[in-house]
């Protein structure tokens, strides 16, 4: 890709957060990033040093002494960026971290933007546009699925998988493009047998992408658990074991909970959201309890897992009525039986046999809370996150890809029809245009800027 205008200067960014630590690591980049550090570097001629080096020496000002610094030197193309890169490892202080950057722009350098350096590195070819934003995944993950997806796709993984769907698609675009200069000869270049598998291929590659993206969705940001169910069937008690702490009131006056209470928790790599909703009944008298109530029923709907307690030692007519009202809603629920501690265990099974599958937990005693959070987990995987596949979660990549899937059924259709080479030519470059729009082969400078406006400065 060509460099955009205005990418010739030299930037500077705190790479490490903001506040007092041991160290803070500050990163230029661009042509002039080597002679500016020189210039404040006495200790030695950086301008002489081989790639990849460390230095230690003195940064100074004039006379005035800014700190005892680490130096590391990265010469183009061999950096993140692509281009010559210093990183000034230096004491954590605020106050020291600052006149340093002060001091380098006073030599030349300028502030970077959010997310400039990588948006060089893409720029320069060193990642496409998908390991770019990757990166910004990657950065964000807090559980072990979202970094596991974001590694996969700066690894290159995705990339790999369009780039060979996308030169496949381009060979036959190119040889029907060739049918068009011998129209007079009506000879065919293009085997149609071969192209049409290929379009079915690719159909059936960008489906799965497309409907990873639910599950992207779930790794990125998380799952919004409601724990609902009648009063004092031990929904506090629930959400307060499982996050093995007291956070919601517990007592044995039913609608003790008035509000929602909202908690995270991380099972098995997969952040779920946890709503304790307050008790649901149908008639009350207190105003505030039926204001709670009418919050709860608006988190149901707006769950995407609604984990519904009941008492193993109540009457199974309350389970047949929401079980009716659920599969109606079409909402995702997992049955979870509680109080298994209070009465014969067996007798509640069997007497609820008839709801199965259902969770059995004592949520006091802590039983079965393991059993619980398994089945939490593969209610929401549907099977485990592995390394190698390609899971989507970038809304852009999902509506490119849609546009993809939509193209390759025109071109299919076309087929079908037997319609000629030029007008096949219109779908398959409309669809080689989607393919760029993911990688970055095809893109524009507003593009660019929103996309890496959303990273950290100094990334």
């Amino acid at each position: 890709m060509n460099k955009l205008t205005g990418w010739d200067d030299t930037i500077i960014a705190l790479a490490t957060p903001p506040g007092v630590g041991a160290i803070g690591v500050i990163r230029l980049s661009g042509a002039r990033a080597i002679e500016l550090v020189n210039r404040l570097f006495p200790s030695k001629n950086l301008l002489l040093q081989a790639a990849h080096t460390l230095h230690v020496g003195l940064l100074k000002e004039g006379e005035t002494v800014l700190d005892e610094v680490v130096i590391s030197l990265y010469r183009n193309p061999r950096s993140y960026t692509g281009e010559d890169v210093i990183e000034i490892s230096c004491h954590g202080s605020p106050f020291v971290q600052q006149q340093v950057i002060d001091a380098c722009i006073r030599a030349g350098a300028r502030l970077a933007k959010p997310g400039e350096f990588t948006q060089r590195a893409f720029l320069n070819g060193k990642m496409d546009l998908t390991q770019a934003e990757a990166v910004a995944d990657l950065i964000a993950a807090n559980t072990a699925a979202s970094q596991k997806a974001a590694l996969h796709t700066i690894r290159g993984g995705f990339s790999e998988n369009l780039k060979e769907l996308r030169d496949r698609l381009l060979t036959f675009s190119a040889l029907i493009e060739l049918e068009l200069d011998f129209s007079q000869e009506d000879v065919e270049f293009a085997d149609r047998t071969q192209f049409y598998d290929l379009i079915n291929e690719m159909q059936t590659a960008t489906g799965g992408l497309i409907q990873s993206f639910s599950l992207g969705n779930v790794i990125r940001n998380g799952v919004a658990v409601a724990i609902v169910g009648k009063p004092n069937a031990g929904k506090s008690t629930l959400l307060n074991t499982l996050l093995n702490e007291n956070r919601a009131i517990v007592s044995e006056i039913p609608g003790t909970t008035r509000d929602t209470i909202e908690e995270l928790i991380n099972i098995d790599g997969i952040l779920f959201r946890l709503i304790d909703t307050a008790g649901i009944r149908q008639h009350t008298t207190d105003t505030i309890e039926s204001a709670g109530i009418e919050r709860s029923l608006a988190k149901i709907k707006q769950a995407d897992v609604v984990l519904y307690l009941f008492d193993v030692n109540g009457e199974s007519t309350e389970l047949t009525n929401w079980k009716k009202e659920a599969d109606e809603a079409g909402l995702r629920y997992l049955l979870v039986g509680n109080k298994i501690d209070a009465g014969d265990e067996a007798a509640a099974r069997l007497r609820f046999s008839a709801f199965e599958p259902v969770v059995y937990i004592a949520a006091k005693e802590k039983r079965h809370i393991d059993v619980l959070r398994e089945r939490m987990v593969d209610l929401v995987l549907q099977g485990q996150v592995q390394a190698e596949n390609t899971i989507i979660t970038n809304a852009r990549h999902y509506h490119a890809l849609q546009q993809v899937a939509g193209s390759l059924h025109e071109i299919k259709a076309g087929l079908d029809n037997k319609l000629p080479g030029d007008l096949l030519s219109l779908d398959i470059r409309r669809c080689l245009h989607y393919l760029g729009e993911i990688t970055g082969e095809i893109t524009n400078e507003d593009q660019l800027d929103y996309i890496f406006s959303k990273f950290c400065i100094g990334k």
